[in-house]
């Protein structure tokens, strides 16, 4: 069957509520949901797998479930009937989980990750993994076991990565949210290029289980078409467990923070960090947006020098957790490994202790020169990629193949672990997202989620769908 287009594009809010009023079962939005991958997965080569059995199976319990709720006026999960994927980073129990990696082609996980688990609590439909380079080391999504992921606002560009196949399938209509994973930008790049909303709460709110190939850095967070879907699934997900000694976080909304505070926010804009290059086009787009901003909000002053290029740094404890997890697959099976991955471990194991030891001393710096940063200022925004999504068969965007990393204005707050979002604030004149950057102090998501629904609101951005076949 064809999929019903004006249903695809459906909120997960606005899903909840025909669920409520009897106008649509959850049974029918899965069954929609599965014609929309037939539809759209052989151009995209988004999703892995799907457990179309199974997805049908929990679409039915939700259905009574919510007959209940209509009946009794029982409180409904907070996902009831909402479906939704998660990245093949993330384990779920009974489905392949194989990290976009050969060397873990074989991987079934017997049991939930903390995230899934709470999905499931929560109502949501697992649908299926989506695809992600290997251990989520690049920033466009390809890999030897299952092929590249386009973007479905151009099949000829990329999504980005690592979280191409979540970002590809939530633009293209398949579910309105989708669960992916941040080691440096890996939800919030995707998301600038696709025109979504991508949330890298605080370092340790989302408990991970088993551990990350990049413990240090990474995050599980949420990939949605609207706000106010990625903050219920934030919602849902964050909090501690006890498998994750780094998820010891307080709840989010703690605190006072608020746009309506008793001072005027201090919001500072940088276009550049610095150290960066940015397209005079996004440049354009950025700067109408930031004079949205302060139209509403207030003066917003221009930051050129935030920090220094810490790419080396990044890349050194990207790498080395990488080389932790693949082990003795580096000489046991050289040949399934990504090549440029194991060009970068095997140079990563000729580092000496003491030039790693002096790199993670600059994180430390980083991390100081950030926190008075922020003494001064509330928020910081920045462009969250330098361009819009580039060509596919591109290592890295035209004009930035000479940066160590072009992915500038996102690792920084992986290797501070602030808390950082991003949403759709234009397009460009080829119809092309582009994102904005807002990144707050530590343990101050409330504020984030704050301004990332206003923004949303001033924009005006999330309505526009992307032009692939099928989606007319």
């Amino acid at each position: 069957m064809a999929a019903d287009l004006e249903l695809s594009y459906k909120s997960a809010s606005s899903l909840r509520a025909l669920y409520l009023a009897g106008s649509v079962s959850a049974t029918e939005v899965v069954k929609n949901t599965l014609a929309r991958i037939d539809e759209t997965n052989t151009d995209l080569n988004a999703l892995t797998y799907v457990d179309a059995e199974g997805a049908i199976e929990t679409a039915r319990t939700c259905d009574i479930a919510i007959a209940n709720s209509r009946k009794t006026g029982a409180e409904l999960p907070p996902l009831c009937g909402i479906p939704v994927s998660v990245k093949e980073l993330i384990e779920v129990g009974g489905m392949p989980c194989r990290y976009g990696s050969r060397t873990m082609s074989s991987h079934v996980p017997a049991r939930d990750a903390p995230s899934v688990e709470r999905l499931r609590a929560s109502g949501a439909i697992i649908i299926g993994m989506t695809n992600t380079s290997e251990y989520g080391y690049r920033g466009y999504t390809d890999n030897m076991l299952n092929g590249l992921t386009r973007n479905p606002w151009d099949l000829a560009r990329s999504p980005g990565g690592s979280s191409g196949g979540a970002v590809s399938s939530v633009a293209a209509g398949v579910t309105p949210i989708a669960l992916g994973t941040d080691g440096g930008g890996s939800i919030r790049n995707p998301c600038g290029f696709t025109g979504l909303v991508g949330i890298k709460a605080q370092f340790g709110r989302v408990p991970i289980y088993p551990a990350s190939a990049t413990p240090t850095l990474a995050h599980v967070g949420p990939i949605a078409r609207h706000a106010d879907d990625a903050v219920r699934l934030l919602n849902v997900i964050a909090g501690p467990d006890f498998r994750d000694w780094t998820s010891l976080q307080p709840p989010i909304g703690d605190g006072n923070d608020s746009i309506s505070q008793t001072r005027p926010l201090r919001i500072a804009y940088s276009p550049t960090f610095g150290y960066g290059k940015i397209e005079p086009e996004v440049f354009k787009v950025l700067n109408q947006a930031i004079n949205l901003i302060q139209h509403d909000l207030g003066p917003i002053a221009v930051e050129e020098n935030i920090c220094q290029d810490e790419s080396e740094l990044f890349m050194a404890e990207f790498i080395g957790g990488c080389s932790a997890r693949l082990g003795a697959k580096i000489e046991d099976c050289p040949n399934d490994i990504d090549p440029m991955l194991l060009k970068l471990v095997l140079a990563f194991r000729e580092r000496s202790a003491a030039s790693y030891t002096e790199l993670l001393q600059r994180r430390y710096v980083l991390r100081e020169h950030m926190r008075q940063f922020f003494d001064s200022w509330d928020v910081l925004l920045s462009p969250m990629t330098p361009c819009t999504a580039f060509k596919i068969g591109q290592r890295a965007p035209v004009g930035y193949e000479n940066f160590r990393l072009w992915t500038f204005f996102a690792y920084p707050f992986n290797l501070t672990g602030y808390p950082a979002a991003t949403l759709p604030c234009g397009f460009s004149t080829a119809g092309l997202p582009i994102g904005l950057q807002i990144i707050v102090p530590p343990q101050r998501e409330k504020l984030l989620i704050e301004l990332l629904m206003h923004f949303e609101k001033i924009f005006c951005c999330n309505n526009r769908r992307p032009s692939m076949i099928g989606s007319e």
